[in-house]
């Protein structure tokens, strides 16, 4: 055989992306299907919601690729006229009632001193009623026609986790459950993450195929799929994203080399471009990242700077790589970047360097890299992103469908988190980078004690070795919603009334409004009227809010359809004094509005107030911490 008939030679067959991503929404039927490249095409206005107005669920697309000996991609074998034969499995499972609680992330020395993490629902004896498993489905061909899982249930009740089918190319779509959460018994929710009798319809599992090329069976490496909440803002990316979390755990564990040089389009640019994309989901970022603000560093007078290697630049190289936090420098300060709570958070701070974040270790070496003028000067300001995964060249279109899912997931505060939570910074979780490692047909985990503590969560074959069907998301907030309305910014308000924040790019803080966006774009209004609208900002979870934070998490638990999505729409053209592409709430429904279409739906205001400083959430340490915790 040549050598050019070998790297034509299919040898295998492998689905990406690694790791889907679904969302959960309210709309019975409707759906949009999840990102495929990292920086895709805006959707028209109104994309995100069926007619009705309901939240449209985010469906997770998975294809088939045919690799050659080294593990380079072919071409793809879904699709029509490519002499392959596919069949997709898919299980789904739920087992966070079945798991323990989230007190803290278990990898960090924080978690000795919060509280003790043991099984949620600790009364019921039968712990098979807890989790929700409909078992494995299977589709094939073109346009199969779905397959639900549809009989799994929570104690005695059947919940619905979702479905799934394929299109016109045999390519297989993955829709989750439709935001369901409710307690067994009727009891209100109480906790941000650990309401025992409650259960919701996220979900997670292992995606595998079978496959055959002219009529030959070919072996296949697997993929995931999680089913998370919804994401409130679509065209946002936290500054460390999942993706940037998992090759920082690659490169650790030596699976993916460290850039020799990085690339400043590939590895530098982004960061200061999700700074700045943060200025429309949080008033605090607005003002400092955002449209002529204080550290604008994406306009293109700083990007002609910033992009250069020359050495009349290093300096403010330097003085932005210094600005942001690292551990060993100025952890316990809220004023370095980003302005993220961390994984111990606490009101007020407590003496850890993890009260908040910090970028990857790996992106904070290609900033010093960047700093000291040892980067790829590579820099092209009209350079036009891949609109669809077709515009990829073939070989690399594996990773691009990995890294655009998990460039929207977010790795900020594991408290726990949005969509996965901090047992993915262990390399035993996976077979390859991104790619989870899937636990053996027949495999039996081990059963649950009593209690989980930082030692025995690292047990050979626990929990953070193969997984199993709910194995991701069993670690995450039950139900979703009371962690989400828990997940704001500016609690130290003595501080600073916005920042930190916890997790704005998927649940926003501060945003721009229906009713000001109309004032921006309108010519006939003065331009100082235009100017104050831009600078205000409306918040987000008003809709939903109460003084008494219970009844807000109640409330969120069946009204989060009614919460806004942050949509890009034109800016003005008439002026140069706003920029060109503004992100606006899609809707803000007013308190009084949303209770009058409830009715006694909705949860009525309680008689006393809760203080936001009594938050459990915000409380993790009831007995201190060690004097500087490393």
């Amino acid at each position: 055989m040549t050598d050019s008939a070998a790297v034509d030679q299919i040898v295998r067959a492998v689905i990406y992306p690694a790791i889907g991503v679904a969302r959960v929404g309210n709309s019975e039927y409707e759906y949009v299907v999840g990102p495929e490249v990292p920086d895709p095409p805006r959707l028209p206005a109104g994309s995100y919601r069926d007619k009705a107005g309901a939240l449209k669920r985010q469906a997770a697309r998975f294809r088939i690729y045919g690799v050659n000996a080294a593990g380079e991609i072919v071409r793809e074998l879904s699709g029509e006229g490519t002499g392959a034969k596919i069949t997709w499995h898919v299980e789904l499972a739920n087992a966070k009632a079945a798991w323990y609680t989230f007190q803290l992330a278990l990898d960090i020395p924080e978690a000795a001193s919060a509280p003790t993490t043991t099984l949620r629902n600790p009364t019921v004896a039968d712990r098979s009623k807890l989790s929700i498993l409909p078992g494995p489905r299977s589709v094939a061909g073109a346009n199969a026609k779905p397959a639900l899982f549809d009989n799994g249930a929570f104690m005695g009740r059947t919940v619905y986790l979702g479905e799934i089918f394929t299109d016109a190319a045999g390519r297989l779509l993955v829709l989750g459950g439709r935001g369901v959460s409710a307690s067994h018994d009727g009891s209100a929710a109480k906790d941000f993450a650990n309401n025992d009798g409650w259960f919701d319809d996220t979900s997670d599992g292992p995606v595998t195929a079978e496959v055959s090329l002219d009529g030959k069976p070919l072996d296949v490496t697997p993929a995931w799929v999680v089913v998370t909440p919804p994401n409130y803002g679509p065209r946002r990316k936290s500054v460390r994203t999942m993706w940037d979390l998992m090759r920082d755990v690659a490169v650790k564990s030596n699976s993916l080399a460290v850039p020799e040089r990085p690339s400043f389009m590939q590895d530098i640019l982004p960061i200061f471009q999700r700074l700045a994309g943060l200025q429309w989901v949080n008033a605090g970022f607005a003002a400092g990242f955002g449209w002529k603000g204080v550290f604008d560093l994406t306009s293109s007078e700083a990007l002609s700077r910033l992009s250069s290697a020359a050495p009349e630049h290093a300096q403010e190289r330097q003085t932005i790589s210094n600005a942001f936090r690292r551990f060993d420098v100025d952890s316990w300060s809220p004023k370095p970047w980003p302005w993220m709570y961390g994984d111990a958070m606490n009101i007020p701070a407590a003496p850890t360097p993890r009260q908040n974040a910090a970028l990857s270790d790996l992106q904070l070496f290609m900033l010093a890299q960047w700093a000291k003028g040892s980067f790829g000067a590579d820099y092209d300001p009209h350079h036009r992103p891949p609109a669809v995964i077709e515009d990829v060249p073939v070989k690399q279109q594996g990773d691009v469908l990995t890294r655009a899912a998990l460039e929207f997931c977010l790795a900020d505060a594991f408290h726990p988190g949005c969509e996965m939570t901090w047992p993915m910074r262990t390399a035993s979780m996976y077979m390859a980078p991104f790619r989870i490692l899937h636990a053996p047909k027949g495999w039996t985990s081990p059963k649950p004690r009593g209690r989980l503590t930082s030692e025995s969560v690292k047990t050979p074959n626990g929990p953070l070795w193969q997984q199993q069907a709910g194995g991701i998301t069993r670690w995450m907030a039950v139900p979703w919603q009371t962690d989400t309305a828990s997940c704001l910014g500016g609690y130290d308000k003595s501080y600073d009334p916005y920042a930190p924040t916890f997790w704005p790019a998927r649940v926003p803080n501060e945003v721009v409004s229906q009713a000001d966006y109309k004032i921006i774009v309108n010519p006939k209004e003065s331009l100082d009227a235009r100017k104050a609208a831009f600078a205000k900002r409306a918040s987000w979870i008003e809709p939903i809010d109460n003084p008494d934070y219970l009844v807000r998490i109640n409330n969120m638990v069946g009204e989060f359809g009614k919460l806004g999505v942050v949509e890009e729409l034109d800016g003005p053209t008439d002026t140069d004094a706003f920029p060109r592409l503004i992100e606006v709430e899609d809707q803000h429904i007013t308190p009084a509005t949303v209770q009058a279409a409830a009715g006694a739906a909705r949860v009525a205001p309680a008689a006393t107030r809760t203080d936001q400083s009594e938050i459990v959430k915000l409380r993790r340490f009831p007995h201190g911490l060690p004097v500087q915790v490393r």
